[in-house]
């Protein structure tokens, strides 16, 4: 699980930014959506059952502090 300083250091990354902007949930009801329009309750829900491990589980772990805390409007001039 990454650390809350981890999270800003990604924020701050514009690489890693423009990854995330184009990132797909490679599985489940979601399949194929960008994860940054990912419904909210859904992402919520990984938060509390557990993100699945590696890069997926890193983009959606920050996935889920970008929509908590109102932040998906960073996101529009990349879609």
């Amino acid at each position: 699980m990454m650390t809350e300083t981890e999270n800003e250091k990604r924020l701050q990354n514009r690489e890693y930014l423009l990854k995330l902007s184009k990132a797909r949930m490679p599985f489940g009801r979601y399949a194929k959506r960008l994860l940054i329009d990912l419904p909210e309750p859904y992402v919520v829900w990984f938060a509390r059952k557990g993100f699945p491990k590696g890069e997926l589980g890193e983009m959606l772990q920050l996935v889920h502090e970008i929509k908590i805390n109102g932040l998906e409007y960073l996101f529009d001039p990349l879609r």
